[in-house]
């Protein structure tokens, strides 16, 4: 596998084309929003902190819609576990994305786990998988705002993120954390 490089803001998103639970494909080159597109990549099934906050994303997608936002959530299950995602947690309205190859997963510098057996919903966590980031990609397809983490916890509330999205249309707000090379800014 590839090292994990954070996917710096200013910069092109890494490519992604995953098929959607209910048939069909999406293309982050073919989305076409008015402000931003929201990827909220989730750990898959067996995560019951994923359950509460896709159900919470799913309540909320019309205040996103509201802001001009487009809005999936991707795993790296497969199809037959991200169709009982949608039935289980009744995600009827969230556009479900699965089939999140590691190797992409690694390009956006989501980290990989290894299953541990049963979670305590008693699910069986995939052999690997990926683990949660939030991204808001800009219609020109480049990276606005990034949140990656290494555990399932302690994850952006879509109130905050529905906040910021009101604050940095009304100021124009420029994206964060665009230095990759500290000689480089040190130098100039």
């Amino acid at each position: 596998m590839t090292d994990i490089q954070p996917v710096l803001p200013r910069t092109q998103a890494p490519d992604l084309n995953v098929p959607t639970v209910g048939g069909g494909s999406w293309k982050l080159a073919d989305s076409r929003p008015q402000n931003f597109t929201l990827v909220v990549f989730y750990r898959g099934l067996h995560c019951p902190i994923c359950r509460k906050q896709l159900s919470d994303l799913q309540n909320k997608l019309a205040e996103f819609d509201k802001r001009g936002v487009k809005v999936i959530a991707i795993s790296s299950d497969d199809a037959e576990r991200a169709a009982k995602t949608a039935e289980d947690w009744k995600l009827d309205k969230l556009c479900l994305g699965y089939g999140l190859g590691l190797e992409t997963a690694r390009q956006w510098g989501l980290y990989i786990s290894a299953g541990r057996g049963k979670t305590s919903i008693g699910i069986e966590e995939p052999a690997l998988f990926s683990e949660p980031g939030l991204f808001l990609i800009k219609p020109d397809n480049s990276v606005y705002f990034a949140s990656v983490q290494t555990m399932p916890f302690a994850r952006p509330h879509f109130d905050d993120i529905l906040g910021a999205i009101d604050f940095v249309l009304a100021k124009d707000y420029p994206a964060r954390g665009e230095i990759e090379n500290l000689k480089t800014v040190r130098a100039a």
